[in-house]
């Protein structure tokens, strides 16, 4: 009998196990994939083998216990590649996907990663305490530009996106949205944590975030996403590199290195942003910090070093609402505290009053004027450092007599400054270098103490993570136990398997005689490589396909002719995706009908790049062509003639009037320009979108004559919208115009030492009528 039992009792055992038995399966293609999927229960590994998976769509569906999850993994990080139109969605509980990279495609859906499977007869399959980690996600757009998709879009409670790497977003859309629309994802305690957010290129208009918590519509529910640990590299994509539209948001510990952005509580209440570090150059003044809207948020112990950055790309940009504002528009500053943070070498640091528009209330409805100043709102135990002195410490764009300012330092090498009744008291003090970028001002006297506010004492921890207990001191770190914190260390961040630095080549030279086939040696080429012209005539009968970073150039301008040949309306350079070419000391000859530059008419799924310098081009119907949707950050012409064409330069095509446009920087430095009938320069930008800061006209040093006669609108530089134009030191002569120029008064439009002989005028209007976006 007690035999019995003890047989009875391991069988009982074995069966048990047996239920609990975790498999670990390899599955090599799609069908495969799904099966196992199907059939998974808590604790099971399925592994992807190693390889390229082209149009996988994965719908990850099951339900994994909290201490046994079901994984979806590569079967070695980062050897699976995942290409074509691809996508994975999840649906269900404690699922993770690790090791994954998404390149060399996009998704056909609405996002690559997308926490939630949606149903069209049955409900959608909301995704908690799901997870990703250790994967890639690099350059996968859709083929046009304003095509929208998210690359990560969180849904439901409680999931994460960890230790991956993500770059290279241009089209329309946020890199990462929490989405929580509908109860299930409201509280939700998402977090996004220990990533390498890699360049992701400027996008010429709105819509290009980095991350996006929340919209419009959802601003006044409580989120509780946390951003921790992260790294945003470059992330220039538009003004704002985070954009905060939901409550009770957490960002600690992120480094925002030479991103041209902000981090912007855009919507939503109560966001803490403790710890963080915003580094720039000194130079560049598209580098920001932080910009405040809306109420009750916390702006304490942060690093801001190199920053130039003016209005929205202030340091510390705080906004002016909207009385009664719609959810879609700007509220009211209220009840904020700016506390323990420390500038270096940054433009005046804090800008209110950013934003106002009183002056356009000729042009804009009611409901657009922002006139209600920042209320209720705390600047206190701040340290400013600047190696030359500026003469506004605070910069009011409108009155900011709702803020009150207590025990902050200054070292203003002995600039007078508005002190705001005492509240920022100058001290003279040293910097104590930890690392590069990052230093620490001292010197400020054993008898200063901190002003103890409401709630203060809950500020508990200092940037480095020291404890300010029994500390009097002020700024960002206390001073006691300090250590270099290696921000820019990229292996603390993103995944183990994956590196964005780039090996340089050396940069070869090829020579083409005439006769010989350009295009080979431009694809024979690497990225970077130059290509020189032997003297004569090089005749091209089909575009050039400009894929890749090339120069081109010959040694005697006068001596290398470039003739092309080819059919009407095609150009003699091709720019198609990731092609960007420097033109220099080229004679560049059409033969009336077609281009000598353009874009693809579709599929832009990635910028160009233009540069022309010492050069002469001639006998065109358009010098440039942009079509609509592409987009090149930077085109440039120098020292160049342009003669005899019937277009110049065009880049008009974005007319959605969404705030799009075509290029960043368009520069025109000591040029001539003689007989160009249309479309001189022709660069717009449409719809009112105060949050659109760009793009950039220069025209200096440049002669036009005899251009615009066939100029239907009788201006000869058509700019309308271009937030930043500055025309400089030319000469219009005999140009069939009514105007130059119109100047956007309002904007940072501006012209100066020009000549102009029988050639229309120059006029500025403060308020130009544009097309509400929203």
């Amino acid at each position: 009998m007690k035999n019995h039992f003890i047989i009875l009792s391991f069988i009982f055992i074995l069966f048990s196990c047996n239920e609990n038995v975790v498999s670990e399966i390899l599955v090599t293609d799609a069908k495969e994939l799904q099966n196992a999927i199907s059939d998974a229960k808590p604790g099971d590994k399925i592994v992807l083998a190693n390889g390229v998976y082209e149009n996988l769509e994965i719908k990850f569906r099951g339900k994994g216990t909290k201490s046994s999850p079901i994984t979806l993994k590569a079967e070695t990080a980062g050897k699976v590649i995942i290409e074509g139109q691809s996508y994975l969605k999840f649906g269900g509980e404690y699922l993770i996907v690790e090791g994954l990279h998404f390149k060399n495609g996009f998704s056909p859906s609405n996002a690559v990663i997308d926490f939630k499977i949606s149903n069209k007869d049955t409900l959608d399959i909301i995704s908690n305490n799901c997870k990703v980690t250790n994967c890639v996600i690099e350059d996968f757009n859709k083929p046009k530009r304003d095509n929208s998709d998210l690359w990560v879009q969180f849904w439901g409670r409680h999931n994460e996106l960890s230790n991956s790497y993500i770059a290279g977003k241009t089209n329309r859309g946020p890199t990462v949205r929490v989405s929580i629309a509908g109860i299930e994802s409201i509280n939700n305690y998402h977090q996004i944590i220990n990533n390498h957010f890699g360049p992701r290129p400027v996008k010429g208009g709105p819509s290009g975030e980095t991350i996006q918590l929340g919209d419009s519509y959802t601003s006044m529910s409580p989120s509780h996403t946390y951003v921790a640990n992260n790294l945003f590299e470059e992330c220039n994509g538009e003004v704002e590199v985070i954009s905060s539209k939901t409550n009770f948001n957490v960002f600690k510990n992120n480094v925002f290195y030479k991103s041209e952005g902000s981090l912007v509580t855009r919507h939503g209440n109560y966001v803490t942003v403790d710890g963080n570090y915003f580094i720039g150059d000194g130079v560049n003044e598209n580098y920001g910090g932080i910009r405040i809207i809306n109420t009750g948020h916390w702006v304490v112990n942060n690093y801001f070093y190199g920053l130039k950055g003016k209005s929205f790309r202030s340091p510390l940009a705080v906004m002016n609402g909207i009385p009664k504002s719609p959810l879609n528009r700007y509220n009211q500053v209220t009840d904020v505290v700016v506390a323990y943070n420390t500038y270096v070498n940054c433009s005046a640091p804090w800008q209110f009053g950013v934003g106002t528009n009183i002056s356009q209330s000729d042009v804009l409805p009611k409901s657009e004027i922002r006139s209600a100043r920042a209320i209720r709102t705390t600047v206190a135990n701040n340290i400013i450092y600047n190696e030359k002195g500026l003469e506004s410490i605070v910069v009011e764009n409108d009155k900011a007599d709702g803020v009150t300012f207590k025990n902050n330092v200054i070292n203003n090498q002995g600039v007078d400054f508005n002190n705001f009744e005492g509240g920022i008291v100058e001290a003279s003090l040293e910097l104590r270098e930890l690392s590069d970028n990052i230093f620490i001002p001292v010197g400020i006297s054993d008898d200063f103490e901190a002003y103890n506010g409401f709630d203060f004492n809950t500020i508990e921890n200092d940037l480095l993570g020291i404890s300010r207990k029994d500390s009097k001191s002020i700024g960002a770190i206390t001073g006691k136990d300090v250590f270099n914190p290696n921000i820019l260390d990229k292996s603390k961040y993103g995944t183990t398997w994956f590196s964005n630095e780039v090996e340089t080549k050396e940069q070869q030279t090829f020579n083409v005689k005439v006769n010989e086939s350009i295009q080979s040696k431009i694809d024979e080429a690497n990225s970077g490589d130059i290509i020189i012209l032997d003297q004569g005539k090089h005749i091209v009968t089909t575009s050039l396909k400009i894929n890749k970073k090339i120069n081109i150039s010959a040694k005697d301008k006068s001596k290398t002719v470039l003739y092309y040949s080819g059919e009407a309306n095609t150009p003699l350079f091709s720019l198609e995706p990731y092609g960007k070419i420097s033109v220099e000391n080229l004679m560049i000859n059409g033969n009336g009908s077609n281009y000598a530059f353009a874009s693809l008419k579709q599929n832009m799924f990635n910028h160009f790049g233009l540069t022309v310098s010492n050069s002469t081009i001639s006998n065109f119907n358009y010098v440039l062509k942009a079509y609509k949707e592409s987009f090149a950050e930077r085109i440039t012409f120098e020292n160049t003639s342009i003669s005899n064409c019937e277009n110049g330069i065009e880049l008009s095509e974005e007319t959605n009037d969404k705030g799009d446009y075509n290029t960043e920087y368009l520069t025109i430095n000591n040029c001539n320009f003689n007989n160009v009938k249309a479309n001189v320069v022709d660069y717009y930008r449409g719809g009112y979108d105060e949050s659109t800061i760009g793009g950039n006209l220069l025209v200096s040093n440049s002669t036009f004559t005899n251009c615009g006669a066939k100029e239907k609108n009788k201006r000869l530089l058509n700019h309308n919208g271009i937030v930043n134009v500055n025309i400089s030191k030319n000469t219009f002569k005999n140009n069939n115009v009514q105007f130059v120029s119109i100047l956007w008064g309002a904007k940072n439009n501006r012209e100066s030492n020009n000549t102009l002989i029988n050639s229309g005028q120059i006029k500025s209007e403060e308020n130009l009528v544009m097309t509400l976006m929203y």
